[in-house]
């Protein structure tokens, strides 16, 4: 058992939705990512994601729904199968809590997408 420092992890990178991961308990990854401008559309068909924000402002898009404003300290869960885009003005602060079999963008591919075996520890 040791403490993590989150504001340390986030200081060892600073690319864009590129996310990090920092632990991994039950089977669920624990992940920091920064974000500046907008994250490709998706959708994972079979977990939930969980955005919080620690710095920043993000905005989570929806094809079937009005956008969610998240400030530091807010939260929202992505429902499995929910197509959405994270979009974020300025450069924004964001932890993830998903399973580790969610795929960075689902099963949408793109020039952003991390690819699950190549995620990066800190």
């Amino acid at each position: 058992m040791k403490k993590i420092s989150i504001s340390e992890k986030f200081g060892k990178f600073s690319d864009h939705w590129s996310p990090r991961v920092i632990a991994e308990s039950n089977g669920q990854l624990v992940k920091l990512a920064k974000g500046k401008g907008d994250l490709v559309w998706h959708s994972h068909a079979n977990e939930d994601e969980l955005f919080l924000v620690f710095k920043g402002k993000l905005r989570l898009e929806f094809r079937d729904g009005e956008p969610v404003e998240l400030g530091p300290g807010e939260m929202c869960i992505v429902p499995k199968g929910v197509e959405h885009r994270p979009v974020a003005e300025e450069e924004t602060e964001i932890m993830l809590i998903e399973p580790a079999s969610t795929q960075h963008t689902g099963e949408t591919v793109s020039e952003q997408t991390v690819a699950t075996d190549k995620q990066e520890w800190i």
